[in-house]
């Protein structure tokens, strides 16, 4: 028999028998309390607690740590084997054992190679009681190998051509992730044209001239060992026909031409993969990838299908322009035979997959520890299932039970061990191994038999206090092996307790439901088993609760009085009460004018913000209670007071005592208007940097008319007095004569300084500039100083002008820095400023938040939880965690429509967050992204999670028609939001009589496929309201309600023309008015609901006048009306109204028409008259050139130069012709052609071809370019070689210095 310790039922005997918690025989394990003290005694078996992967791929660069971890009692020792032998740490100098465990260290980085310690590897921790063994751990460092060198031809190929783009990538461990990059890795865009394979080919379904480019490069990138291995560029050119042609010609015989023919278009076949049908493989749980790439012209379309079912709607994806076809937690039903397809305008052909599952070896019942006591019986479950069929296998203590020592208690059964009669011998760790020839499964459960006698855990003579009247739990924490029995007595000779009174719990505790002081006493619990005996003694009081005798009262005082509140108390007197007030829930004011004794609360001169519920708390260690009164505050009798005013503005200010830094100042008071000045206020104005700004210098008592004023260096002052008394401030006064101090260094420096990157690679250094004021003199400056905060670099510092930014270029990414921001000006330095410590640029976060978990909430709520990222993989200040939520898929409408991806984004570390809002009965896909203060990191994989049905939305609409004299039709459209699956529909509808009263209720449900339903024997001429809403399985949703009529009799009161066959709407409405607004037109359009040969009209006006509403009348039943004549540019109000008894209006609408087009103009260019006069210009400019060549081949003066001769300039001289310097103008020289460098033609421009010196030759432009004065513009950077032009280059690079550091 086995015993449970804390059994899950109580087996009391019937009638008055003493309270004993009996043994309920059960097939069950003890379970073992967690007490720190008992598991330090009891003995246990070895449990392995944490181990490697089975799969364990190391990085080669770091050392090997290979994880053990087991407790049991005693600890555990451990040792390894190696691919199936003993492997003898001690004798490799290399591996070293944690102590306390069994995890090994190989240190290769010092010496040795991964490479050497390469193999299986299995742990085993074992004690007196048995050993548990790790799984096999298949130890390889990971590789990154090379690209094997190949030349690669240049790839020429027609338009319209299929390629295939090899990328054949070496073999990694683990296999790397494969992308196509150009040079400036930038990632080549792919379409349904162009697409990247599962095999890390590139595929041209057909190519286009865009395509062509010489660096298409396939890239390896080696997670495990984060490097990127790179393909030689592929080289591709798309031509023509001809091009090709001319391009082969000198390489092939006339034959072998292209044809002249541009490509054709061409039905699909297939790239990838070759034939009708291939056979796929995979494991269940995996990811099922299966891809169909065609080439054709146009391009293909791939479809999927499944030949014998359909794909699962919730686990299926598709990737890669639908080329891939993903489907997520494979399992054993996902086997079957899958069909792409590919179609364009030519053909459509067809490719079969045959896919099987198949499956590693899983759980269905791992065994579990068993616990039992000598004698007891027991069993270890171990299933599992696979396929094929996995193959069970036992182990004890590591050996194969086959060849272990023999244990009469067990038997083994397939899957099952059975123990009867078990000793504490049969203590041991036995092992199941569910293995097949796609992997095994190994579980270790350990059999611990225990024979130990009973032990109380709770503590010997445990106090409980108790108020009266409550209930009262009595602890007793047992263990024992065999489970011990439990008895409770009261006192030391009393008789066993009886469960007519008192209620005995599963864990031992004894429950008094109602404690009354006759219950004060010692309590003893005894515990008993075979082995022996163990009890345990506590005491129980019974206190008196505590009670407000004396309550405090409501009361009314006057503004300025006093009020006492009483709060009596009465309590056990072994207790300590301790009495406080609150005031509307809150502390009591800080206030002198509240005084609180023993059992009083007094308030003196109450004031209206004293008004509100004062309550008295009263507190013991095991109660409280409190009791509330209000306080009403009323004001007193009025009497007559005082008219007071504010003071009249000081006046005759004096500035005496001029010294560097302070000044006196004096005035007189003016009037103080009946309320003695309090104090005068002294402010001054800076007219040198801030003038007509003033600010607060100090204050001074009321009885004062003078005072000492400090000054700050380099500031222009001027002051004014402000008087103020119990009314309030007076004017200022008039501004006192001007002082201006002397320049001084700066005393302070710039505050708010921060050091952030706004690149990976910068800081951005920025602060708050001092003000003119605080510049203490000229020449404002700062010197920038910085260096990193965890190095031992020296500072780096530079001085700025009187900026606010200085960035430093070239710093590692995200790193601290200490900086300091120093002011200095003409006369000296600031003092030495604090350090402040910034950091240099973020980046984008590397690592995806992992372990994403969505918990549904309900049918509009769901609840995610991810893991944190490393911090170091963020690479910048944690900005929180961004959640992309989309709803994939509504279960209650098929239809396709645009997903709308929603962001929810949660602040700072929190590692979990709420979705509101969530759509009922649909299917979401969500994401996570750690974002920083760069931006986001990458997505984690997509999780998909379904929410449960919810109530639907009102019917979208419900008509009522055909009414007769005894019934009505109901028509409707179903609601919009259906939130799941329509049950049925529920109308209910009730009489209206002629005062309005409803008569009685009728219910109805109409099946969920109906919209249209008719209700007959129904009375004439009655009006009936309709109540009609949705059902679904989570509720009813919202309700639609309308109102109609019954015709009347053959002898009915309406003429036979008014109404006759027409429901009689209730009231006329007029919804959705719309206008559409032009220059000077607007169309109106509105919907009519009501009576027909109801005459419809509409008012319009500019909007915000109040001028009369102007008023059209609507001939017909037009739901249109045009309005004329409109001002272009105005905004107007729109209705649309009723005529008749009902007066029905619409609500306004507002509108703005067209602003005014301009007038159509006449393009002059193709006029006549303005051609001609363009002629005659061009032909006098010509004429104008011709003189002026002839005047200058003569040598005849230029204008200029008779001015210049006329007033002789001693500042402008000629230039010379051999070293370009200035010289004297040669009378000789007047009437012979300008040479080369002599003069500067009229024009201010110097020509290339006619000076060796000519200023084209220097600068970055082709042509110089000049101010209006003639002066050169640009900056001189070195004369250059006369070479044919290559552009507007620069003759020098640009300085190093520059780039690394700029300021503004």
């Amino acid at each position: 028999m086995q015993l449970k310790i804390m059994p899950k039922t109580k087996c009391l005997s019937a009638g008055r028998v003493p309270l004993i918690l009996l043994l309920c025989q059960m097939i069950s394990a003890l379970e073992v309390p967690l007490d720190p003290k008992l598991l330090e005694d009891l003995v246990q078996p070895p449990t392995i607690t944490q181990q490697s992967p089975k799969d364990y791929i190391i990085d080669p660069r770091e050392n090997i740590v290979i994880q053990c971890e087991a407790k049991g009692k005693p600890p555990p020792s451990f040792s390894w084997t190696r691919n199936g032998t003993h492997f003898d740490i001690d004798k490799d100098p290399l591996v070293t054992m944690n102590a306390g465990s069994g995890t090994l260290i190989i240190n290769i980085m010092s010496e040795g190679k991964a490479e050497t310690y390469e193999g299986v590897y299995q742990c085993t921790a074992r004690n007196e009681r048995g050993a548990a063994v790790s799984n096999n751990i298949v130890i390889r460092p990971s590789r990154s190998p090379l690209w094997t060198k190949e030349k690669l031809e240049p790839m020429i190929l027609r338009n319209g051509q299929p390629l295939v783009l090899p990328c054949r990538p070496p073999a990694g461990l683990p296999p790397p992730i494969i992308f196509w990059m150009d040079n400036s890795f930038q990632r080549l865009p792919q379409s349904e044209r162009v697409s990247q394979g599962l095999n890390g080919d590139l595929y041209f379904s057909n190519v286009l001239p865009e395509d062509t480019r010489e660096d298409y490069i396939c890239y390896a990138r080696f997670n495990h060992t984060q490097t990127i291995q790179q393909k030689q560029p592929i080289s591709l050119k798309v031509v023509s026909v001809d091009e090709l042609n001319d391009t082969i010609a000198a390489n092939l015989s006339d034959t072998e031409f292209y044809g002249a023919k541009s490509s054709r278009e061409r039905p699909p076949t297939f790239l990838t993969p070759e034939g009708n049908a291939s056979n796929k493989e995979e494991l269940r749980g995996n990811v099922l990838s299966l891809e169909c790439i065609a080439e054709g012209l146009p391009t293909p379309i791939i479809h999927w299908i499944k030949e014998d079912g359909v794909l699962p709607t919730n686990r299926t994806f598709y990737k890669n322009f639908r080329k891939t076809l993903q489907i997520i937690h494979v399992s054993e039903a996902d086997s079957g035979k899958y069909q792409c397809i590919a179609k364009n305008a030519l053909g459509v052909i067809h490719h079969t997959i045959s896919v099987t599952v198949k499956a590693a070896p899983y759980w269905i019942m791992a065994p579990r520890n068993l616990v039992l006591s000598p004698g007891e019986d027991g069993s270890l479950i171990c299933r599992a299932n696979g396929k094929p069929k996995p193959k069970i296998s036992w182990l004890t203590n590591g050996v194969p039970i086959e060849i272990a020592p023999d244990d009469p208690s067990r038997k083994i059964d397939g899957d099952t061990i059975i123990f009867s009669n078990v000793q504490e011998r049969s203590s041991a760790v036995y092992q199941c191994n569910a293995s097949n020839e796609y992997g095994y499964l190994l579980a270790n459960a350990f059999v611990n038999v225990l024979a130990e006698p009973p032990r109380i855990l709770t503590s010997a003579n445990t106090l409980y206090q108790v108020i009266a009247n409550r209930p009262a739990l009595l602890d007793c924490a047992f263990f024992g092996s065999p489970l011990p029995t439990i008895e409770w007595f009261k006192g030391t000779k009393g008789s066993a307790l009886h469960e007519d009174t008192y209620v005995l719990h599963e864990n031992g505790t004894l429950e008094i439901p109602v404690a009354q002081k006759d219950s004060t006493g010692s309590y003893t619990c005894v515990a008993r088993n075979k082995l022996g005996t163990a009890k345990n003694e506590v005491q129980l009081e019974i206190k008196d609760p505590t009670r407000i005798i004396k309550q405090p009262e409501y009361a009314v005082v006057q503004r300025g009085g006093t009020v006492s509140f009483e709060c009596k108390v009465k309590h056990d007197h072994t207790l300590v009460p301790t009495v406080s007030w609150l005031k509307d829930n809150g502390e009591l004011p800080n206030d002198g004018r509240f005084t609180v004794d023993k059992e009083h609360l007094v308030i003196a001169d109450v004031g209206d913000a004293d008004g509100g519920t004062y309550t008295c708390v009263a507190n013991t260690t095991l109660d409280n209670v409190s009791a509330s009164a209000v306080l009403s505050v009323v004001a007193p009798t009025p009497t007559p007071a005082p008219i007071y005013d504010v003071p009249n503005p000081p006046f005759d200010l004096e500035l005496t005592n001029h010294l560097d830094k302070s000044v006196q100042l004096s005035w007189t008071p003016g009037d103080e208007n009946n309320s003695p000045i309090t104090k005068f206020i002294i402010e001054y104005e800076d007219s040198m940097h801030e003038a007509g700004l003033w600010h607060h210098q100090s204050e001074v008592s009321g009885m004062q008319t003078t005072a000492q004023l400090k000054l700050s260096p380099y500031v222009n002052y001027s002051f004014r007095v402000v008087a103020v008394n119990s009314i309030g401030r007076s004017l200022p006064s008039e501004a006192s004569e001007q002082y201006l101090t002397k320049a001084a260094e700066p005393d302070k420096n710039p505050m708010t300084v921060e050091g952030l990157g706004s690149e990976p690679d910068n800081l951005v250094i920025t602060w708050k500039p001092l003000n003119g004021f605080e510049s203490n003199g000229p020449g404002l400056q700062y010197k920038v100083s910085w260096r990193q905060k965890d190095g031992d670099d020296e500072w780096t510092s530079v001085v700025v002008a009187n900026v606010s930014k200085y960035i430093v270029s070239g710093t590692p990414t995200f790193v601290p820095y200490l900086i300091k921001v120093q002011a200095l000006n003409d006369v000296g330095f600031a003092p030495e400023p604090a350090e402040v410590m910034g950091h240099s640029g973020e980046d984008l976060p590397m690592v995806a938040p992992g372990n994403v978990r969505v918990t549904v909430v309900n049918s509009t709520l769901a609840e995610v939880h991810w893991d944190p990222v490393p911090l170091k993989s963020i690479r910048g200040h944690l900005q929180g965690y961004r959640i992309y939520y989309w709803k994939a898929q509504s279960l209650s409408k098929r239809s396709k429509r645009h997903i709308e991806k929603k962001i929810l984004t949660f602040q700072g570390s929190k590692t979990h967050g709420m979705l509101p809002g969530l759509d009922p009965f649909s299917h979401y896909t969500l994401n996570v992204r750690v974002v920083n203060g760069k931006g986001e990191g990458p997505a984690s994989p997509d999780s998909i999670f379904k929410t449960p049905e919810g109530v639907p939305s009102a019917p979208s609409s419900l008509k009522i028609v055909n009414p007769t004299l005894d019934s009505l039709t109901l028509e409707w459209d179903p609601p919009s939001h259906p939130n799941g699956i329509l049950t049925e529909y529920t109308l209910k509808y009730q009489p209206i009589n002629s005062t309005h009263e409803l008569g009685p209720l009728v219910d109805l449900k109409i099946p969920a496929n109906k919209t249209r339903w008719t209700l007959k024997n129904l009375n004439f001429s009655t009006r009936y309201k309709f109540y009609f809403y949705a059902q679904t399985s989570a509720g009813s949703g919202s309700q639609i309600t309308e109102e109609a009529v019954t015709t009347v009799d053959e002898a009915g009161i309406l003429p036979p023309d008014v109404g006759a066959g027409k429901v009689q709407a209730v009231k006329p409405r007029i919804r959705n008015l719309t206008v559409a607004a032009a220059e000077t037109y607007a169309s109106v359009s509105w919907e009519y609901e009501g009576p027909e040969h109801v005459n419809l009209y509409v008012e319009y006006g500019v909007a915000g006048s109040k001028e009369e509403w102007r008023k059209e009348i609507i001939n017909g039943s037009r739901n249109f009306f045009g309005l004329k004549g409109l001002m272009p540019g105005t905004a107007y109000k729109v209705r649309v109204g009723a005529e008749g008894d009902s007066g029905f209006v619409s609500s306004e609408d507002v509108f703005e028409t067209g602003p005014a087009m301009a007038s159509r103009q006449v393009d002059i260019a193709t006029q006549g008259w303005f051609i001609g006069l363009m002629c005659a210009v061009a032909l006098l400019i010509l004429i104008l050139l011709i003189v002026c060549f002839i005047r200058r081949n003569k040598g005849g003066k230029y204008p200029v130069k008779e001015k210049e001769d006329a007033h002789a300039d001693p500042e402008i001289q000629p230039m010379k012709e051999d070293d370009g310097t200035f010289g004297e103008y040669s009378d000789a020289e007047d009437h012979k052609p300008l040479k080369k460098g002599s003069r500067t033609p009229s024009d201010r421009t110097v020509k290339k071809e006619d000076s060796d010196d000519s200023l084209v030759d220097y600068g970055e432009g082709v042509n110089g370019q000049f101010n209006e004065d003639g002066s050169f513009i640009g900056q001189y950077s070195g004369k250059k070689e006369k070479e044919p032009a290559e552009g507007n280059e620069s003759s020098e690079a640009p300085s190093p210095v520059n780039a690394m550091n700029s300021f503004v």
